[in-house]
């Protein structure tokens, strides 16, 4: 975890309109509410990433707690203060860069909207400040997740098959053996009734 510098590749940021807030989602169903209203977005791969823009950080000095904070979901590669940035009055703006992008997920996912230092911590994904290796890895990354996801799923439902195909054939086996006990019983059965049907032969004693 290392702090950037003036040596940073990082360039002036914008602002996106993937960095503002949006509006809380009050037509869900019931069904699907969670403890408290949140807003309904979709990201795909392409919109996500190892960089965090952190809207909303008081002016008072806490970047050091802000960073360990963010760091209990993840190693972080760099961070900085973006001074340039348009923020709110007595608040301030962070670029923070972890480096694995699940780490990134997480911490969003948890500090978003999470109350520090009496400030509203406001957390977006930041992909237009990755570089072109960046992008290419991130999205071979999500090809082999994706693949191997696949395989699994693959390999899942051949094993159903055959656990199926053994428990019919099983049942087949237990029903041709019931059968053939079931003939053989009745076998045993007309066979005695024959046998019952031969008249008795005394033997003769001669004198």
């Amino acid at each position: 975890m290392a702090a950037s510098d003036a040596s940073s590749s990082w360039t002036t940021p914008e602002v996106h309109k993937h960095h503002e807030q949006s509006a809380v989602c009050h037509t869900r169903p019931k069904y699907r509410e969670g403890r408290k209203l949140r807003a309904v977005k979709v990201y795909t791969i392409n919109l996500e990433s190892r960089y965090l823009l952190v809207q909303g950080v008081p002016a008072i000095g806490v970047m050091k707690e802000l960073v360990q904070l963010f760091a209990l979901y993840g190693a972080i590669e760099e961070y900085r203060v973006l001074d340039e940035y348009p923020a709110e009055k007595f608040t301030e703006v962070y670029l923070i860069k972890f480096q694995k992008l699940q780490s990134a997920r997480v911490a969003k996912r948890n500090l978003d909207e999470r109350s520090f230092f009496g400030g509203l911590l406001h957390v977006c994904y930041a992909p237009e400040n990755e570089t072109v290796e960046d992008t290419r890895q991130k999205l071979q990354d999500r090809r082999r997740f994706v693949a191997r996801t696949m395989q699994n799923k693959a390999e899942e439902c051949y094993q159903t098959e055959n656990d199926k195909s053994e428990k019919h054939n099983g049942k087949d086996f237990i029903s041709s053996r019931a059968k053939a006990s079931r003939e053989k019983s009745h076998c045993s059965e007309g066979t005695k009734k024959d046998i019952s049907g031969i008249p008795c032969l005394h033997r003769i004693n001669t004198c």
